[in-house]
């Protein structure tokens, strides 16, 4: 599929972290404890974000939140309530992982610091689309490196892989006794290709592609299954005629329940097909460090799926509005709840209402009617 403008990535480099050990902050507290085990509910939610993008603002907040270590949990904390209270949370990890004290790069090359994951395992995040156009940007030992240190912090992955039998087993979690299924696939890979004899590398947007890994997860036991796309072009708040045609075939298919989407930097609407499943085209950017007002707004997409006539489907949708406040300091905001914040500055809370009612009129563009959370 062809796609535009793949610099909206940009920012260069972590200059002033170049040669340096900037140690690792956060990973003492490991991995979120596990939730509650019990009976199989009626129903369950599911929470899903956008781009994580930690360009060298955000890392460099990192290391002033961490005294001169890397941890971002506070710039995530805002959100953590909304992520952690969801029964399955799913992040979108866009940029491979560079070794633990770099030295690391941005834009075009990414190479970002892995003391993003133990920050995304604190706030609640239980698993991560990794397949991007910056995939392969570090080659394969990146892709190794992303998803060990992933496996380190006991968040599980899907989109890339480190050999073929993993590429080949389908991303199957248990929620509570459901069994769920998390794909995930991007258009390209900013012109690189995949080695040869290694296409399982990364998972590549193919309709067949697409539809015979689900049948796979289906035939493995899911019973719910959730692609994640990284499409669409950058910048563009509509959805391309490229990704509504898409997703009307994805969504056809008895196999493939919703359909979460990445990669454009800015929200893109919600809409729903003919047989009732969802499609969440773009939730903007999660944490980043961007040029454009729009590239700091974003959503927070919650499902909640309930079993009707023996099938899991979604009964509500909803989003809630986030914003990358760039501060100092730079924190990520639930943007409903601060809202509700009782003597809250007049000025902060018109600037905020402005950005609900943005990302709000976009959601809605494609007259599906998902709830707004707050």
């Amino acid at each position: 599929m062809a796609q535009t403008r793949h610099a909206a990535d940009g920012q260069a480099g972590y200059p002033y972290l170049q040669g340096a050990s900037p140690g690792v902050g956060g990973q003492g507290d490991g991995p979120p404890a596990a939730r509650p085990a019990g009976p199989s509910p009626d129903s369950f939610t599911v929470v899903a974000t956008g781009d994580v993008l930690p360009h060298e603002p955000v890392t460099r907040q990192a290391a002033l939140d961490g005294h001169g270590v890397l941890d971002y949990r506070a710039i995530l904390a805002p959100i953590k309530p909304v992520i952690s209270g969801a029964d399955l949370a799913i992040c979108h990890l866009e940029p491979p992982l560079g070794p633990a004290h770099g030295p690391f790069s941005g834009y075009p090359t990414f190479s970002v610091p892995p003391q993003i994951v133990p920050a995304l395992a604190d706030t609640g995040f239980d698993t991560c689309s990794t397949a991007s156009n910056h995939s392969l940007d570090q080659g394969a030992a990146g892709i190794a490196r992303t998803l060990d240190d992933l496996d380190a912090a006991g968040i599980k992955h899907t989109g890339t892989a480190r050999s073929p039998q993993e590429a080949a087993r389908p991303n199957i979690l248990d929620v509570h006794g459901i069994k769920v299924a998390q794909l995930s696939f991007a258009f390209g890979f900013n012109g690189r290709r995949l080695p040869a004899g290694e296409s399982w590398l990364a998972n590549q947007i193919s309709v067949p592609r697409i539809l015979a890994a689900a049948h796979r997860a289906r035939r493995l036991g899911a019973q719910v299954v959730i692609v994640s796309l990284h499409w669409g072009t950058e910048y563009k708040h509509p959805a391309t005629a490229q990704q509504i045609s898409l997703a009307q075939q994805l969504l056809a298919s008895k196999d493939i329940d919703l359909l979460i989407g990445h990669h454009v930097h800015v929200v893109q609407p919600f809409a729903r097909a003919t047989n009732g499943k969802w499609v969440a085209y773009g939730l903007g950017n999660l944490v980043a460090a961007q040029h454009g007002e729009d590239q700091n707004e974003g959503l927070i997409a919650r499902f909640t799926f309930a079993k009707v006539k023996r099938r899991w489907k979604v009964s509500r949708a909803e989003f809630i509005p986030t914003y990358i406040d760039q501060g100092p300091p730079l924190r990520v905001l639930d943007v409903p709840a601060e809202l509700a914040e009782p003597g809250l500055d007049p000025a902060r809370r018109a600037f905020l209402q402005g950005v609900q009612d943005r990302t709000s009129k976009v959601v809605y563009s494609r007259r599906a009617l998902p709830t707004l959370a707050g």
